[in-house]
């Protein structure tokens, strides 16, 4: 019992007294086995008021509050424990632990866990746990999970969970999921859910959730489902789904389906559904929708209320045609058909296809020939 008493008493007085550069005391050793105080240099279990001028820790090190600034290239190895923070060394690595918070000048690596938060000015490595906030300046890779957000300026890989959002200066890549947001600088990768959007400022690839939207200022790619729109700034691929419309500047290739319509700057290609319409300057594969249109459309176009290839602007014949099969109302084709179109007006400039509908219209055909019931061909042999 007096010995337990002499070591309560000894303990805080040394911690507390030990605040200078290098006052630390060390039993049976300096540097070795037990510390009390400002220690730079010690290997063992280690009490102090508060760090200045680390070098190296290695063990077991508590400290009583916030660190000095002037820690330089310290490392500390092994458990560390601070009220209310711990922190302040260049590199801290195993099990870091801070009421308030863990962070490192430099490099955060281990388990990390900080009551409001857990960061680092370069990378943070291993499961890192924040009540607030999980951050990094670097990379951050691991486990990462906070109440509020999950972010580096570098790039961020692993299973990362926030409260709010997740985000990355440069690349997102693992498991990513925030009641917000979740977005990258360059490439999202991976499985990305978020109650409100997913973007990248480069591709998005592999499997994305959003409940209002999600896009990329580059490609898409993968399985992207949105539940208001989906867009791409170069192309998109794979299944895509957009409770309202999906487009891309580029192409946009797969299965593809928009609540209200699909749409590309340049090709759409394979399964295209929407309930208003599909468009693009080719449209390519089996598209279903209210209104289909573009410039050349190969395939198969199931269109209740029109097709709609070209526009009254197009003067040449050539660079507008159907290739394929068309089924709508009015398959109306300001250039050629070289196809079958069926429906109940049909109409076409030329090219070597079939009409099949109530009315249907060749106006290069002979007279008596260029409104025709029932069938339709061109007859003009010029």
């Amino acid at each position: 019992m007096k010995k337990l008493i002499i070591i309560l008493l000894v303990v805080p007085i040394c911690t507390f007294a030990g605040g200078g550069k290098g006052d630390g005391k060390g039993f049976p050793a300096k540097k070795w086995f037990i510390g009390f105080g400002n220690s730079p240099i010690f290997t063992g279990l280690r009490f102090n008021f508060k760090d200045r001028d680390i070098e190296k820790i290695n063990g077991m090190s508590f400290t009583m509050w916030q660190p000095k600034d002037d820690n330089g290239d310290g490392k500390v190895n092994g458990v560390s424990l601070g009220l209310p923070l711990t922190g302040g060394t260049a590199e801290r690595n195993g099990l870091n632990l801070g009421l308030a918070g863990v962070s490192a000048n430099q490099n955060l690596n281990g388990l990390n866990i900080g009551g409001f938060g857990a960061g680092a000015g370069n990378n943070v490595n291993g499961v890192n746990l924040g009540g607030i906030g999980v951050g990094s300046g670097g990379n951050l890779n691991g486990l990462n999970l906070a109440g509020i957000g999950v972010g580096s300026g570098g790039n961020l890989n692993g299973l990362n969970l926030g409260g709010i959002g997740v985000g990355s200066g440069e690349d997102v890549t693992g498991v990513t999921l925030a009641a917000i947001g979740v977005g990258a600088g360059q490439d999202l990768k991976g499985i990305n859910i978020a109650a409100i959007g997913v973007g990248a400022g480069g591709d998005l690839k592999g499997i994305s959730l959003a409940g209002i939207g999600a896009g990329a200022a580059d490609d898409v790619k993968g399985v992207n489902v949105a539940l208001v729109g989906m867009g791409a700034g170069g192309d998109m691929v794979g299944i895509n789904f957009g409770g309202v419309g999906m487009g891309a500047a580029g192409t946009v290739k797969g299965i593809n389906i928009g609540g209200v319509g699909v749409g590309a700057g340049e090709e759409v290609i394979g399964l295209n559904m929407a309930v208003v319409g599909v468009g693009a300057p080719e449209v390519k594969g089996i598209s279903i929708a209210g209104v289909v249109g573009g410039d050349v459309v190969t395939g198969i176009a199931v269109a209740p209320a029109m097709l709609k290839i070209g526009d009254k602007n197009d003067d040449e014949e050539d660079d507008t045609e159907l290739k394929g099969i068309s089924i709508s109302a009015f398959n109306h084709i300001r250039g050629k058909n070289n196809g079958l179109s069926i429906g109940i007006l049909n109409m076409a400039k030329g090219g070597k296809g079939i009409q099949l509908g109530l009315l249907n219209h060749y106006p290069n055909n002979p007279k008596g020939l260029r409104w025709l019931p029932i069938f339709n061909a061109n007859f003009n042999k010029k």
